[in-house]
């Protein structure tokens, strides 16, 4: 498994290129959030690889009037990728706005299944066209990300398998689901074959692995038996030290299968 950091979430007295250029040199991929805020030749200067970074930046795939601008941003997103290096971009099932919902709906119906999906398959072909994967993350409602809809890693998994496309998988987020429905080990057996990358941080307090509830050793060896060998990115603050905390995530994912 290759290991990744969000550099938004770690080393916060830095300034955000020096936390890429030492995420890199301590051995991980880097994960991004919005490009535009950031200097894109500095950042391709540190070396870094690039795991993902967040795919769009206005509408939402299950809204019929504004779907469309899900698309439009994504393109504009696409030379950024491209520059960098990034094969993964992550979108949601709704426009965030300080990730809350900028237009809250909190009983889905089946035009946004049948939105949903159309808009998917829109950046399937987008992504193939330039060799990139649109990635649907799943949030939970209860805590973070109140007024979301189809946002439950059940619903994302459903729309990613109803799109049908190679450029289109899903960004497991393990947090997140742990939040909303747990069973994580069930969840990530099940949702493997269509998993573009796994996102962890532990519950509650979204901190590193160790500092909750979630057994990751065994998520862990789970992943490993199940023979992944994809990304694993830490979208997680640090609860002390953020040396301690990247040591803490590299040691959660470091196992070989049990005999």
């Amino acid at each position: 498994m290759r290991l990744a950091v969000c550099a938004e979430m770690v080393l916060l007295d830095l300034p955000f290129t020096e936390r890429v250029r030492r995420l890199h040199e301590s051995g991980f991929d880097v994960e991004l959030w919005d490009s535009r805020t950031k200097d894109i030749a500095a950042l391709k200067a540190t070396g870094a690889f690039f795991s993902s970074m967040t795919g769009y930046t206005a509408g939402s795939l299950v809204d019929p009037d504004t779907a469309d601008d899900v698309v439009r941003t994504a393109g504009t997103l696409v030379p950024t990728a491209l520059e960098l290096g990034v094969s993964r971009l992550v979108v949601h099932s709704a426009e965030l706005v300080d990730g809350r919902a900028a237009r809250p709906a909190y009983r889905p119906d089946g035009r946004m299944w049948l939105t949903g999906v159309r808009t998917l398959q829109r950046l399937g072909a987008l992504g193939e066209k330039h060799g990139l994967t649109f990635c649907l993350e799943n949030l939970n409602t209860v805590l973070d990300h109140p007024g979301i809809p189809l946002a439950r890693a059940k619903d994302t998994l459903a729309l990613v398998e109803a799109a049908a496309h190679p450029n289109v998988k899903l960004m497991l987020d393990l947090y997140h689901a742990q939040l909303g429905e747990g069973n994580l080990i069930t969840l990530v057996r099940s949702a493997l074959p269509h998993v573009g990358e796994i996102q962890v941080a532990d519950v509650p307090g979204r901190c590193e692995p160790g500092t909750g509830e979630i057994n990751y050793a065994a998520v862990a060896q789970a992943l490993a038996a199940a023979g992944y060998d994809g990304t694993v990115g830490m979208e997680a603050w640090a609860s002390g030290d953020d040396q301690a905390a990247l040591e803490a995530f590299r040691h959660a994912f470091s196992v070989e299968v049990a005999a």
